[in-house]
């Protein structure tokens, strides 16, 4: 889904080539309200949808949305653009499987290819008991170091969002935990994947609280985190 023709047939061609490994057939629509009716048709049935966020009568997170009312389980993906951490919160709360930043050159309609084989393909990385909202949302850097989070994200550790920023993500997290997130959660997503489930963050104060956790790579190499806090364990006090 693009309003850019060309743009799209460059999509389609990149797909649909045979050595994509994919064995698919592109359908491109440049209105969301056509793309939305061809999707919600019976005679039609569709795999994965890649959509761009600047169009015509709604952006491509509303667009998504839409098609997330009829087919809730349908991989969405958004190639557009904007800055990722422009949209760093709406791609988290809207569900969407991934996020690819358009650039120059066919390197990325390369992976683009591997982003809609992974999101059709891949399965068991959501885990089904975890359904909180997920409130706050960061972006770690390539150095493992925090470059932004937004009020949410630091309220829960008892942070300022300004004191979080530079931080080393194992400075949220026990060291028993730090430990799990490397073992377990960032080869998921270095490899492309989606993580989420139950962690245990750690606050200011030393206390420890259960925490919803979603991680996923951006395709700059950064890892997109969003958490919300699923108890209520009490803050530490001093006397």
């Amino acid at each position: 889904m693009d309003d850019d023709e060309a743009l799209g047939e460059m999509v389609t061609l990149f797909l649909e080539r045979d050595d994509s490994g994919l064995d698919c057939r592109v359908t491109h629509e440049a209105s969301p309200a056509a793309a939305l009716d061809r999707i919600r048709s019976p005679e039609t049935a569709f795999d994965c949808v890649v959509s761009d966020y600047s169009m015509p009568e709604m952006n491509g997170i509303e667009f998504l949305e839409r098609v997330r009312e009829t087919h809730p389980e349908l991989p969405l993906l958004l190639f557009s653009g904007e800055e990722t951490t422009d949209l760093a919160a709406e791609i988290i709360r809207a569900g969407l499987t991934d996020y690819l930043k358009k650039g120059f050159g066919t390197g990325q309609y390369t992976l683009l290819v591997r982003r809609v084989e992974h999101a059709v393909d891949s399965d068991g990385e959501f885990d089904s008991d975890v359904e909180t909202e997920l409130d706050g949302v960061g972006v770690v850097g390539r150095n493992e170091r925090f470059e932004r989070v937004d009020p949410a994200y630091a309220s829960f550790y008892d942070y300022e969002p300004e004191e979080i920023e530079g931080k080393h993500w194992s400075e949220l997290h026990p060291d028993a935990e730090v430990d799990h997130i490397r073992t377990h959660v960032l080869p998921v997503v270095e490899e492309g994947g989606k993580w989420t489930g139950r962690s245990e963050g750690l606050r200011a104060d030393g206390s420890r609280f259960t925490e919803s956790k979603l991680v996923t790579s951006l395709d700059d190499g950064r890892l997109l985190i969003a958490v919300s806090e699923l108890d209520e364990t009490p803050r530490a006090t001093g006397d």
